[in-house]
């Protein structure tokens, strides 16, 4: 079957288009905005943020590649929403994506949108630190802190979320050709300007965000060493990373933080295992080969001697992948008999069942793993796997279709629904899952065309019609508000 995935537009033309939206003065008219001029409606409605957030959020999944790792995604989700229980947070429909980029970044946009780059995962050293950065990011959200700058964009030449989605592009491509990168240039300063928050917004969810971490039960100290180490990293880079840029870090701002930090009680947890778990699946991701990845991950466990589970367990991923099998059982051994409920341990040993073809077994871990967690969706995502190498394609599709279910705004779920559908033979279910797929990243001409295969499919059958076409009608509405955007 054809990868749909190839069809996605490619960044750099987008990004060429963004940029010259700079030449023509954008007003809050044409996203059909509330005017500033009335004090009464100078922000802009909550459904107004979500929707211009989710319109944003399919233009930036069409244009950088994104994390697949359902484990990660599934922490990310986790602990964000977790942490958005003790923030100042309202609307907490959040979304996340998680960029393929070992850039450092973070950010947050109008709408609950929550996006986090496999390169803060390498920087931030402790979970404390990962979340000291989260709920930053959550109380820009809780401030609205993007409404309140809808008047200055008013006096500027570039609209804010453009130049947000042109930014974070850049960032995400790693440098490019130099041709590229010096046409990028005469941009990029008002850009990286645009989306910079002002100092006061900066105080105030560096303010916030500690009192968040403190009611989530970290240790609030966590923001300002990460704070440090961001400024440490900033002074020996020649081209600071792209969260630096939006959220430059002073030494005020660092006095600043440790200041209010130690006001607070500082009886909060730093770290977690399975944090450090996550951070082992990031450095092995970007590693150059899971041969050097395991050099690595070894020469870290003899350093402890033999006690840092968190590289065990970052050992034993490089030795699956690099077909060792044998060694790789050797180091999942103590990890399972000491970490039994820890499903990152336990979908290791998946892992190395289906990499050895013993895939009954790996399927037996998982309907007793899945018994106790029926959701989990890093545990179904690997049952659905385990079913397509066994060719078992219907079952699979009832996997993925449970999936599909709850997590119904996942692209990376309908892609893979596609695909199970195509091999179980069902092609209505097919065009349907890719029109899915296609409009969470920002297709909606692949999505119309996938409809209108459907309802040819769909015959007479009144239901699957009805449900096509309301799907379309959804298609109209969105292509109107990225038409205003």
């Amino acid at each position: 079957m054809q990868c749909i995935r190839a069809v996605r537009a490619p960044f750099r033309a987008l990004l060429f288009s963004l940029m010259a939206v700079t030449a023509v003065p954008v007003s809050a008219a044409e996203f059909n905005l509330p005017s500033l001029g009335d004090t009464s409606s100078s922000i802009m409605s909550r459904e107004q943020e979500y929707q211009l957030g989710r319109a944003w959020l399919s233009m930036l999944r069409g244009s950088v590649r994104t994390l697949e790792d359902p484990l990660l995604k599934d922490y990310v989700e986790t602990h964000v929403f977790s942490l958005a229980e003790t923030s100042q947070l309202d609307d907490r429909r959040l979304t996340f994506v998680a960029i393929d980029s070992p850039q450092l970044n973070a950010f947050a946009a109008p709408g609950g949108v929550i996006g986090v780059n496999g390169g803060l995962f390498l920087h931030a050293h402790t979970e404390a630190e990962f979340a000291s950065v989260m709920a930053h990011e959550l109380a820009h959200l809780s401030q609205r802190h993007f409404a309140r700058g809808l008047e200055q964009q008013q006096q500027t030449r570039i609209p804010l979320m453009t130049a947000m989605l042109a930014s974070i592009i850049l960032a995400a491509s790693g440098g490019g050709d130099a041709g590229f990168a010096a046409l990028a240039s005469t941009q990029a300063a008002a850009i990286q300007e645009q989306r910079r928050f002002s100092r006061q917004n900066e105080q105030e969810a560096d303010r916030i965000g500690l009192l968040n971490l403190q009611g989530a039960g970290y240790d609030p100290n966590a923001m300002p060493d990460m704070f440090e180490r961001l400024a440490r990293l900033s002074r020996f880079s020649q081209t600071p990373p792209e969260f630096l840029l939006t959220h430059p870090v002073s030494q005020s701002r660092i006095a600043d933080s440790r200041n209010r930090a130690g006001q607070l009680s500082v009886e909060g947890r730093r770290d977690s295992l399975y944090y450090q778990m996550m951070r082992a699946r990031v450095q092995l991701f970007y590693e150059d080969s899971p041969g050097l990845a395991a050099q690595r991950f070894r020469a870290l466990l003899d350093e402890h001697d033999g006690e840092h589970a968190a590289a065990r367990y970052g050992l034993a991923l490089a030795l699956i992948r690099s077909g060792q099998q044998d060694s790789a059982e050797q180091e999942l051994e103590p990890l399972l008999a000491e970490y039994p409920d820890n499903i990152a341990v336990q979908l290791a040993q998946v892992e190395l069942d289906s990499s050895r073809n013993r895939l009954d077994q790996a399927l037996t871990r998982l309907d007793q793993l899945l018994r106790a967690q029926p959701d989990n969706y890093p545990l179904l995502n690997a049952k659905a796997d385990v079913l397509l190498r066994k060719r078992d394609y219907r079952a699979a599709e009832q996997v993925t279709d449970r999936l599909a279910r709850l997590r119904s705004d996942d692209p990376d779920v309908w892609y893979l629904v596609s695909e199970i559908r195509g091999l179980a033979k069902n092609i209505l279910g097919v065009h349907q899952a890719r029109a899915e797929y296609f409009m969470l990243a920002g297709d909606l001409d692949q999505a119309d065309q996938q409809l209108d295969q459907a309802l040819k499919r769909a015959g007479d059958n009144f239901v699957i019609s009805s449900r096509i076409n309301a799907r379309k009608d959804e298609i109209a509405r969105r292509r109107e508000i990225l038409k205003n955007f």
